[in-house]
């Protein structure tokens, strides 16, 4: 049940992808932190990877990879705006000799949590899959994080739903080849809006856009009610930031 009137703000960050380039991700983080901030949004969703970019070729992975114990980590939140909404932003995670496809969750300059994706692609051989999932609270939103391919399979989103949560984030990247980021141009939207429909959950999803390689991603960057419907999404073939007010839970 909602509170009737009772929202929070939530916005999804639609961005080019950086390779290897952590000091422009970082930039470009502040900026639409900034932009999101004075837009009101309480959370801020960025793609999968979005910090070294999505690098599935070990060496590479492995060069990039961030131990969230590290003082290289510990100097990176240093760096994060003040005041910015909680965050959420795909990373490579190193913990020991494993890499990780990883989803932290940042407030004030601080790791809040993590979530490791736990539905691996072939390519993704690189990276360990993860186990835990736990659920996060903004303003007395509660919400959980599936990455990418997660949301193909019913127990991920389900696991999220059971800790009582009303909000799915997505971090993806479907930088794909053209043929197939062309047929799956439309159907991103209604995987996902099956989740919805068997979990009664809200999805946000942020990803990148542009082209590369022979590749092209469009997106999208979107929100879902829980009947599965888009309610709201950003233009496909552009970098932008998606602002929604979504209902929440409980008393104000």
């Amino acid at each position: 049940m909602t509170d009737s009137g009772r929202t929070v703000r939530i916005a999804a960050a639609q961005t080019p992808e950086f390779r290897e380039d952590v000091a422009g991700a970082l930039a470009w983080l502040a900026k639409v932190a900034g932009e999101a901030r004075a837009a009101g949004a309480r959370l801020l969703c960025f793609p999968e990877g979005f910090l070294q970019g999505y690098l599935t070729e070990e060496r590479a992975a492995r060069r990039q990879a961030l131990d969230l114990s590290s003082p290289q980590f510990a100097a990176l939140l240093a760096q994060l705006p003040k005041d910015a909404p909680m965050i959420v932003a795909g990373l490579i995670e190193a913990q020991g000799d494993d890499l990780y496809n990883t989803a932290v969750v940042l407030h004030d300059r601080a790791l809040v949590g993590r979530y490791r994706k736990r539905h691996l692609l072939a390519r993704e051989r690189c990276f360990r899959p993860g186990g835990d999932v736990h659920t996060f609270d903004v303003d007395g939103l509660r919400f959980g994080v599936n990455i990418c391919f997660d949301t193909n399979f019913a127990d991920a989103a389900m696991s999220v739903a059971r800790q009582g949560a009303s909000l799915l984030l997505c971090p993806a990247n479907n930088m794909l080849p053209r043929p197939a980021a062309s047929e799956w141009k439309d159907r991103h939207n209604a995987v996902r809006g099956e989740r919805c429909r068997e979990t009664g959950l809200w999805l946000m999803s942020a990803d990148v856009t542009g082209a590369r390689d022979g590749c092209v991603a469009w997106g999208p960057t979107a929100v879902l009610n829980p009947a599965g419907e888009v309610a709201a999404q950003a233009p496909l073939d552009a970098p932008g930031l998606l602002v929604f007010d979504l209902p929440a839970p409980g008393p104000a």
